[in-house]
This record gives C-alpha cells, structure tokens and sequence, in this order.
C-alpha cells in the first residue's frame, strides 16, 4: 500500500501508474480533486509533437528547458522528462483531454515563453482543467475496484519514521478531528508554498505551506528554495491573484506601459526575437523596472484576432471581464506580476527520492526539473510526468499492509493557524524574496523573522522554512533565473550548483551541491 499526499495532478498520475500496475494506494487531501490547485494551470503542456510543421524536436525542447532554467537542472531528470512529453500527452489525449485540434485532427500547439517552436498543447485557456477532468475519470475505475482508495477532507499532520527511514504517515479527518495512523511508502504530492505568501500568489488559498514546513521540520533536505517565479501577467481579487495567462501572449498580447503619453512596448525593443514570450523570469524583472520608472503596466490585447478569441481564448476572456469593468478585446488590461510557482522545494533526484528513505515526491512540491526558472507549459509535464515516476520507483517497494490505526493521544495540530500568522510571515518573506533583491532587504528580513513571535507548533515549523528561503537568497551571491540580486548582478560558475537546505540540530543548514553530470544512460552519475 502506497500513500499519497495530495489529489492534485501529481497525485492523480502517481496513483493510475500504480493502479494499472495493480498496486493499491490512498489518495490523501484536504480537499476533492476538482478543487485542487492544478485545475487552475490555463496555458498548456509541452510536448515537441512538431504538428505545426516547425521541424521541432525532443532535443530542443530539452536545450530550452536547461537554458531557461540557467543550468540549475539535473540533465539527466530534464532529459527524460523532454523525452518522454510527446507520450505523455498522446496518453493525456487518449483518456480524453479535449486539446485544440489541427484541421488534420492531430494536436495544435501553441507558443509559450522561453521557446522558439510552436510546442505548448493547450485546451482553450482551461487546459489543467481538462487534464484534472480526463485523470479523475480515469482514476475512478481503479477506485471502483478497490485499488485506489480516497479520502478527502483530510490533513497531513507528520511523517511516520524509524531513523532516518519513513515508514508512514499521520493524518486527520477535518469532520470528526480524529487521527489515523497509515503505514506504507509516502508520495509527497502537496503542490507548491504559495501558501507562505498569501494574498500575493496564483496559487489556492487553501495551501498553508505547512505540509512542506513539517516535512523540513523532521530533517527532510530542500533546494533552491530561494527560486521563485513571478508570473507577469496577474490581477488582484479577494485573498490571492487571479492569472492572466502566458497563453494570452502566446496568441499576440503585447505588455506595455505609457511613456511620455505613447504606449510603449518595452518587451518587443528589448527583445526583438521573442519580445514578450521571453521567460518569465526576464519579463517580471523587466515589468518591474519598467513599472517603477513609468507606473501601471498593460496588457494589450486588442490586436487579437476576433477567431482566436473565440476558439482559443473565450474563457480567460470571460474570467477577465468578471473582475475587471475591461473588455481585453478592447481595453488595456493593468497587470502586476504576483508569485506563481516555486522551482525549490523537496530535493529529490531522478527517481523522485527525497533524502528520507520511504519518502518520494512529484509535483510543484518537489525541485526536480525547473532549476532557476520554469517555463510555462512545463509544469503541467512535470507534475504528470513526475508522479509516474514517483510511482513507477515507490512501487518496488511496495507492501501489503493496509491497515489504518485510530491515534488516540493528543497531538498538535500543526495544520491549524492563529488568525493572521500567514501574513505576518508571508509579509516578511515577501519583503527580501521580491522580484529584484539585495544583501540589505535579505538582512532585514532575516532581522524581522527573528523578532517574529511564534505560539503554536504550525507556526513554528513554517518560521524555520521561511528563514530556510531566505538563508538561500542571502548565501546565493549571483544573479541566476528567478534570483536577481542588484548588488550581485553577475551569473557565476562558482554558484552553478543547487542550493540545498536542511534543518539539523535546531538550526538551519545551507550547503551548495554540484548538479550531475550528463548521463547517457540517463540515469545520474
């Protein structure tokens, strides 16, 4: 029996790889999987299917992906995850992904940031949707034969361990507040710790962070956590930022802010060869000095054609005009850039094995394939991608135990936070993790986090995490991806290794480790 943290798209393709294998697993989460965050993703998946006639291929898509991430990658996980995007959305759109087709029938792409062919596989602006859609479908059999077993409305409470060795984990049902005990492998499936920055991410409201801060609490190592995307184009609505997304510039949208009275296209004469599709990290670093000498930035959508709108971009239209008393069709549209996605997080290596035996972790959770800046399209590939991986390596060591023990004793719950708390951190962590940073707001923020009064166990766990992200930024003295340092604007070989954090006898530890050398046989040195 295998047990699996989180419902998401990570979590749904961890559990169909086991269930067409024929290994039992549990999914566990907070929530059902319509409402996880994952069905929020808009733009697509990359695959190098080459539909549009570019001549594009598997090897590109793997060039792009380690140059957009600056090195900071294993080769050897990015390689096989590049390889294998071209099955993995065939097998997406065989279980019935309804991805924008060619007159042909095969599988339209469209472009994205930070890649030269047409290669993002998209269904209208709703593809995480579509995909959550297709896997909870397909996941359903396999509950119907007892392979999969859910439950929902639980809470990750702590790993279960012998040693160093996880042996399973504690969870807690949020209707009767009792605990259970579940023995077995443990897939880390969480999603990302936009929860340690509310009201500033894309991401649900109902990640706190803190699976990921107790699992760093119990000694679990993490890497480049101080990797933080901010994604350009977003917009404010009650407790979180709503996305605007990348799909919207892949189909002709122009960023822009207004220069002695004339829009001015900051992207397109910085950048003539992909002007605004240039990665994300490079257009929220160059939104954000444009903003501060120039003011509010646009979207400028109004050259889209009245056919794309309608075949493409209906829906993230219509999420538009919700919020905003805009048409895109024929208004600027304001815009901020507001944090995304996080590259850091479990350290895992090829086999999605983290630094506890017993522990394996996929998705947003876990630094794998991203190093210092996603592309968009990548992450939707990653998260599939990476819990048939988690899978496929969890399931040699698979059991027969299903058992499910009542805990009676008291235990904290970590899970709960005193009113307030996320934002008196996330108001630090924001304040030296911002688009642009320096020695100076890393120091400061350091200084406030110390003074930071901590009264419950949940708190507690996510403080030290926190100063994890910020010892990282502050150790990291270059600039690289998603990490602009201005009093350290070069990129240096010497920091080209990945930044690994670990919590060990009460303090914080930040050590740097050399990324694996390329492996033909695809597997690391």
């Amino acid at each position: 029996m295998i047990n699996i943290i989180g419902a998401g798209l990570a979590g749904l393709s961890a559990a169909l790889t086991l269930a067409e294998s024929g290994i039992r697993c549990r999914l566990i989460s907070a929530q059902h999987s319509e409402r996880a965050q994952s069905v929020l993703a808009e733009g697509g998946i990359n695959a190098a299917l080459d539909t549009m006639g570019e001549g594009d291929d598997t090897g590109l898509h793997f060039e792009e992906t380690m140059k957009g991430g600056v090195y900071l990658a294993d080769p050897n996980a990015v390689r096989a995850l590049t390889e294998n995007a071209p099955a993995v959305v065939r097998k997406l759109a065989d279980i019935g992904v309804p991805f924008n087709r060619n007159p042909d029938g095969s599988i339209m792409l469209r472009s994205f940031g930070g890649q030269k062919k047409k290669r993002t596989a998209f269904a209208q602006s709703s593809t995480g949707k579509m995909i959550m859609t297709a896997l909870i479908d397909e996941v359903r059999k396999y509950e119907a034969q007892g392979l999969v077993t859910r439950l929902p409305h639980h809470t990750f409470v702590r790993l279960m361990t012998n040693g160093t060795e996880c042996t399973g984990l504690r969870i807690r049902d949020t209707y009767t507040g009792k605990m259970y005990d579940l023995n077995g492998i443990v897939i880390a499936a969480f999603g990302g710790m936009n929860g340690m920055f509310p009201h500033i991410t894309t991401g649900t409201v109902t990640n706190s962070g803190t699976a990921a801060a107790v699992l760093f609490a119990q000694g679990v190592r993490f890497a480049n956590t101080e990797m933080i995307q901010y994604h350009p184009t977003t917009i404010g609505i009650p407790g979180k930022r709503c996305l605007i997304s990348e799909a919207a510039r892949g189909e002709g949208g122009r960023l822009l802010v207004m220069k002695k009275g004339y829009p001015w296209y900051f992207m397109e004469e910085k950048y003539p060869e992909l002007g605004n599709l240039m990665p994300r990290d490079i257009v929220s670093r160059e939104m954000f000095f444009a903003k501060r000498e120039y003011g509010t930035a646009y979207l400028d959508m109004t050259g889209v054609s009245g056919d794309v709108w309608k075949n493409k971009l209906s829906d993230l239209r219509e999420e538009i005009m919700h919020y905003f008393p805009l048409d895109p069709k024929k208004d600027f549209i304001p815009v901020e850039p507001g944090i995304h996605y996080f590259m850091g997080g479990i350290y895992v290596n090829i086999r999605h094995e983290t630094s506890m035996r017993g522990l394996y972790a996929a998705g947003e959770c876990a630094c794998q394939y991203h190093g210092a800046n996603r592309l968009g399209g990548n992450s939707l590939l990653g998260a599939v991608f990476g819990g048939m991986t988690a899978a496929k390596n969890a399931a040699a060591y698979a059991d027969s135990d299903s058992g499910m023990n009542e805990y009676r004793d008291d235990e904290p719950l970590i899970a709960e936070l005193p009113a307030g708390s996320d934002e008196r951190l996330g108001d630090i962590l924001a304040g030296g993790l911002g688009i642009v940073r320096n020695s100076v707001t890393i120091k400061s923020a350091l200084d406030r986090l110390d003074a930071l009064q901590c009264t419950v166990a949940a708190e507690k766990v996510r403080k030290e995490l926190g100063r994890a992200m910020l010892l990282s930024a502050l150790g990291r003295m270059e600039s690289r991806g998603a990490h602009y340092r201005e009093d350290c604007p070069e990129t240096l070989d010497e920091f080209a290794g990945v930044t690994v954090s670990q919590l060990a006898g009460g303090a914080v530890r930040i050590t740097f480790e050399d990324i694996p050398e390329r492996n033909d046989n695809g597997s690391n040195v």
